[in-house]
């Protein structure tokens, strides 16, 4: 289980195909401190580490993932919000967040107000997701509020240290974002709708 809480950022430095699977080698600041078998949000994409060296680490996508997720996109040099799990005993500083990412969203607008960022986001409502407003979601792994919910729309506001601390900077209109809904919500809605079909 992760909180939200973007812990550092890591660069992707090589991509390669094995079958339907693709190997990301990453470099991070807590490389040292990583082993195998451990589980890692990567923008919020649960992955386990396979193989960690003094210089990189490495994970597996599965098709299904990359299918599913903005990983399919990823290239070398891009920056990955990262986040190890929360330990038993630590803070729990954002909200409840499993590292299954729901849908991919798209950035319809990112506008600078007074020292920080609005993010307008927008995602099929179609899938039965929903926000509420000054409700929680997570974007690329990062713990956020959301206001102006609508049907598949919402805005987030970035504050300077998160946008400058995580990949919010280097993110542009159009761009695909990892969306995972609040767990809660997602289970009222469950309990109210119940199993359709």
């Amino acid at each position: 289980m992760f909180t939200g809480i973007v812990e550092t950022l890591g660069k992707v430095v090589a991509l390669s195909r094995e079958g339907t699977n693709t190997h990301f080698d990453i470099h991070t600041p807590i490389n040292s401190s990583l082993k195998i078998d451990q589980s890692v949000s990567h923008n919020g994409v649960c992955l386990t580490v396979v193989d960690v060296s003094p210089e990189k680490y490495r994970v597996t996508a599965i098709d299904e993932t990359l299918q599913k997720t903005s990983l399919g996109q990823w290239k070398e040099g891009d920056l990955v919000n990262l986040e190890r799990c929360m330990p038993a005993d630590g803070r729990f500083d954002g909200h409840i967040v499993q590292g299954h990412v729901d849908q991919v969203g798209t950035v319809e607008s990112i506008k600078e107000k007074d020292g920080s960022w609005l993010f307008d986001v927008s995602f099929d409502p179609g899938t039965g997701n929903i926000t509420v407003e000054k409700g929680s979601i997570t974007i690329n792994g990062t713990s956020l509020t959301c206001f102006n919910s609508r049907p598949g729309k919402f805005t987030v506001a970035i504050i300077p240290y998160t946008y400058e601390n995580t990949n919010f900077h280097q993110l542009q209109v159009g761009d695909k974002v990892n969306l995972e809904f609040d767990i809660v919500g997602k289970y009222i809605q469950r309990i109210i709708k119940g199993y359709q079909g």
